[in-house]
Formats: C-alpha cells, structure tokens, sequence
C-alpha cells in the first residue's frame, strides 16, 4: 500500500460472531492511530451492535439486520438492496473485510469504495470483490488475531496489545458490583455453552472443578451465557456445592462486558464471552476439545487454557466421530491446575 494513502472514510466489515468481533477490535485502534482524521465505521450484525456502543476510536457503527431475511426471499431481497444502497450512499474510501464471506464480499463489491482490502484465502469467491489481497500463508498456524494483525499492516498501521479497547459501560459496572457485593469472593465468571457441541466440555467437569475451588477458597459461580445455555447452566448449579448467581440468558452486551469486567476468573470453553473476558484483562481458564489454544486460545491467557491430548484433537469438527473421547480424556484433575494458577492474582 503507498504510505501516502490517506483515506478520508473508512468501513470496517466484521459482523459476527461475538469472539470474532473482540478479535478483530484491534484493528479499529490501528486504522485509528494510522488515519486520526478519518472516519470510521464498522458493519456488524445489529445483535452485536452493542459491543462497540461507545469505542473511542470508532465514529459510526453500521447495524445489519439478518432477521429482515427470516421473513421470506422478497422481504430479504428488499432490506439487502435498501442496506446496501444505504452503504453506498455513506462513499467511503476504503472497506476492509475481515469476515471474508459472500454476503461481505458483495457489501466490499457494491459499498463503492476505491479501496478494498481483504484476505487472499478468503471463502465463498469473496476474495474477487478485493482490489487487495492479503496473503496470510501460516493463516493455519498463527492466532487470529495475529491473522487480523497482517491486514493493518498491508495498510501501513500497528496493532499494539495496549490498544485493545473494550467499551465498558461505568452505569452497568456499577450496578453488576453491587449485584455481586453480598455473594462471596472470588467470583468466578461461568460459560458453559458454546454452539459447537464438540466445543461443549461437560457441565459436570464445571462443576467439579469449581467445588475443587470451593473447597480451597470458597467463592461464587457466576453464570453467563445466551438463553439457549439456560440448561447447561442449570446442571452446573444443581451439582456446585457452592454460591451461584445464574445470570444465563439475562445480560445484554454492555452488561455482560460489565460482569466479565468485575468477575475475579473467566471459565469458559472456547466461545465468545471467553475472548471478551481475555480482552478486558480477566483471567481466563479454558478447555480446549475440537479447537486449538494457537489458534483460537484465550489471547494473552495460552499458560491457563488447557487442551486434549486425544488423536483428533483440534479437528475444528463440528460433530465427533470417536465417541467424544476429549471429553473423557481432558478431566477435571487436568484443568483445575490452571484455574488455581488464575487465582492467584485473585486478592479479596
């Protein structure tokens, strides 16, 4: 890219999903420092829209509905012509597509822009919308976010970890410390659901391994997740001896970052409250089944998440064909050394 490019409006395409929007927020902090004067605007499905509510370094935020297309072809047709005529209509300079998918690749073809960068291996032809390409050849090897990082430096910018905001709201602190004020310490953020069955270690190991807890320092299970986890969540209480407060199902974005934010620990299997809790500084302990840690680990928590050791572990499959194996082979006895690792910054 020519160091004296210098875009005046710039789109930021990353829709979803929750862990992937925290993973790429330091690219919104790079293209900052990079063009201070720019405007910047981020396409994000407008059930995460939340999450970036009051980021300081972005000036506009671009909600997507994919609910418009749940109302059958014309209906979904209609609200994809109206979204990105309106696209169009913004001019920017400048879109860089992290998502990488059909539906971004065609915002990226149609928003107008002169510029418009996005990765080489990128899925679904999205790859042919980009006057770019980014060539990211240990994309299998490397971490996410380090993936994100290859794009801002094609642009000319850094990605510094010191520069990875997360807007947390001061109201929804505020009232989650005092939520939690009369449960005793450490708190202990829960997340037990994931929707990758094969990413799901068993409520019964969370449950064991946070009694392990319980019985060398006391403490309270804080449970968070969608409302499909309610279940999950359910099982886990129903088996910790211990204090819990089931917020499952019950927190919006901001308030979630505020309970991640306040809780002393995050455990979680690998999903999205796990990386924000990464990204607000909270330590974090993590099973690792179908994913790996170098790749989709915890960022900055890799001592404290821990993987099977199976054959197939890391697959990435979605559904298990060797009888769930990891979930036997990754016990409780394997994880526990790690969250009593996390505890130890923990001070009441």
């Amino acid at each position: 890219m020519n160091p004296g490019y210098a875009p005046k409006r710039i789109a930021i395409l990353k829709p979803s999903a929750l862990g992937d929007i925290v993973h790429a927020l330091p690219v919104l902090s790079a293209l900052r420092d990079r063009w201070p004067q720019a405007h910047i605007a981020w396409v994000v499905n407008r059930g995460f829209a939340g999450l970036l509510d009051g980021h300081p370094d972005l000036n506009e935020i671009i909600p997507f509905d994919r609910a418009a297309f749940r109302g059958g072809p014309l209906a979904g047709v209609r609200y994809a012509v109206g979204f990105l005529q309106s696209v169009r209509a913004k001019r920017f300079d400048l879109v860089v597509d992290l998502q990488g998918l059909a539906r971004t690749g065609l915002m990226a073809a149609l928003a107008g822009a002169a510029v418009r960068v996005g990765f080489a291996q990128a899925r679904e032809g999205s790859r042919w919308a980009y006057t770019h390409r980014v060539e990211v050849p240990d994309a299998e090897t490397i971490h996410a976010v380090d993936r994100y990082r290859r794009v801002v430096q094609f642009l000319g910018a850094d990605v510094a970890p010191q520069r990875w905001i997360v807007p947390v709201n001061a109201g929804e602190v505020e009232a989650v410390q005092a939520l939690l004020a009369p449960y005793p310490r450490p708190w202990v953020a829960v997340a037990a659901g994931a929707k990758w069955r094969t990413k799901r270690w068993p409520p019964e190991h969370f449950a064991e391994v946070l009694n392990r807890m319980k019985a060398k320092r006391g403490g309270t299970a804080v449970l968070v997740g969608a409302a499909e986890d309610e279940a999950i969540s359910n099982a886990i209480a129903e088996r910790f001896t211990g204090a819990t407060l089931d917020l499952t199902g019950r927190t919006s974005l901001p308030r979630l970052a505020a309970v991640l934010k306040t809780c002393d620990v995050m455990l979680a299997n690998d999903t999205g409250p796990l990386h924000l809790a990464a990204a607000l500084g909270t330590p974090c302990v993590a099973p690792y089944t179908c994913t790996r840690i170098a790749k989709h680990g915890p960022y900055g928590n890799f001592a404290t998440a821990a993987a099977t050791l199976v054959p197939c572990a890391g697959s990435y499959l979605r559904q298990c064909p060797n009888g769930w194996k990891c979930f036997t082979e990754l016990t409780p006895d394997r994880l526990f050394p790690a969250l009593e690792t996390a505890l130890r910054r923990f001070q009441v």
